[in-house]
């Protein structure tokens, strides 16, 4: 049985690799494995923790205990990592500067891990792209889009660019419709018919409330805002698209034009002798 254990499967140099090496190897592996899926239970079973964080808190978890394993399972087969790594120092430095970037994206994951200012099913905007945060890698992070293809964003463009997190400390996010109506209208009648629209738009927040304002005296309009909050942030769209058809035909009920644009043109009399 010893023999069986201490037999080499092949050698190179000073180097060799026995069946007892590849059967703790085995075993290790699986036991880490174990250790990940028991730690990955424990903090999903939390109830203190949302999960955009017990997400965060487990990669972070993951990408440790794969280094760390890595690291055990070089020395269990051998390898002497200090010696490794004095002789590869010229080649990691020369790898390193080539690889700037892809260190960069990796900081910046980490970073996104830690400090959770970009969470899994977050809705964010960079670059006037409106997405939903899918997943968080260590290189790159998956999102969304509103026409549902995915795209894969370094994480350095989410540490470095200005981002607009519209779930940032709250599910809900303020959204308006603005809407301009003849000079000649009601202005009691048209902030009446626009509250009954939005009271009566499916999506919208009754707390806090909506309501409308007059925003501005137009070249040719009285501007109106309807104002609202949301959970349905990332199809938002979908839910100004019914607000301004409910408009609409509520307008057109109670006789209420929305004007075209104008502009009036003024002619010099020429002069009598000409």
């Amino acid at each position: 049985m010893n023999e069986i254990i201490n037999y080499t499967l092949f050698q190179v140099g000073d180097f060799n690799i026995k069946v007892k090496g590849l059967l703790s190897l085995v075993v290790f592996l699986f036991l880490t494995f174990l250790f990940l899926k028991l730690i990955k239970k424990a903090i999903y079973k939390s109830g203190k923790i949302d999960l955009a964080k017990k997400y965060s808190i487990y990669s972070l978890s993951k990408y440790l205990i794969f280094f760390f394993a890595i690291i055990f399972g070089l020395q269990i087969f051998g390898f002497n990592l200090s010696v490794l790594i004095a002789g590869s120092a010229a080649l990691l430095v020369g790898v390193g500067l080539g690889l700037q970037n892809l260190f960069s994206d990796f900081v910046s994951g980490i970073i996104l891990l830690v400090d959770s200012s970009i969470k899994v099913n977050d809705v964010i905007e960079t670059n006037g792209l409106v997405c939903i945060v899918k997943k968080i890698n260590l290189r790159t992070t998956t999102v969304l889009t509103r026409d549902d293809k995915y795209i894969i964003l370094p994480n350095t463009d989410l540490t470095r660019n200005q981002i607009i997190n519209w779930t940032h400390s709250d599910s809900s996010s303020r959204f308006e419709v603005n809407v301009g109506v003849d000079y000649g209208s009601d202005v009691s009648l048209v902030m009446k018919v626009l509250q009954e629209a939005i009271d009566l738009q499916e999506g919208v927040q009754k707390e806090p409330k909506p309501f409308v304002r007059l925003t501005n005296f137009g070249n040719s309009s009285l501007d109106f805002a309807v104002i609202f909050w949301t959970g349905n942030v990332f199809r938002v769209e979908r839910v100004k698209s019914e607000l301004r058809i409910k408009i609409f035909h509520l307008f057109k009920e109670n006789k209420i034009t929305i004007p075209f644009p104008q502009s009036v043109i003024h002619f010099d009399k020429p002069p009598e002798n000409q």
